[in-house]
């Protein structure tokens, strides 16, 4: 997975407590992680301290950082600065072949060309240094 660095974060910075420091940390390294339950094999996103299932304590696994988009949305109204000068754009649910969705900002297209079942592909944002958000492009 890509990692742009160097850029001006001018959004909220994401909470990075408990599990989902491990994810950003992951991400600015160039890791899409999800969880997996070493009990009972169930897949989930986002981070938990448990798995929903079965309640055991989840491990990390790597995702190849692709998938399709399950659905989405156009977001066409917003004032709030900076996304009210980004307007309009897509958030997508993407299924991943691993198991999950994630949910996301799908980027480098126009919101108009977005369909389900597109491939995408996922890239990550620093947005401090060592920490990275994921967004999610055509391939």
């Amino acid at each position: 997975m890509d990692v742009i660095r160097g850029e001006t974060w001018n959004r909220p910075i994401p909470n990075g407590e408990a599990e989902y420091g491990e994810f950003y940390d992951a991400c600015a390294e160039g890791r899409l992680l999800v969880q997996r339950c070493p009990l009972c094999d169930h897949v989930q996103f986002y981070p938990r301290p448990m798995c929903t299932r079965c309640a055991a304590t989840p491990v990390w696994l790597e995702c190849a950082g692709v998938g399709t988009v399950y659905t989405f949305t156009v977001v066409r109204q917003y004032r709030a600065e900076p996304f009210g000068s980004e307007l309009p754009y897509a958030l997508a649910m993407i299924d991943l072949p691993e198991g999950p969705r994630m949910f996301g900002r799908l980027t480098g297209i126009d919101p108009a060309d977005v369909r389900i079942g597109m491939a995408v592909e996922a890239y990550a944002v620093e947005f401090e240094p060592g920490r990275a958000i994921v967004q999610w492009r055509p391939c």
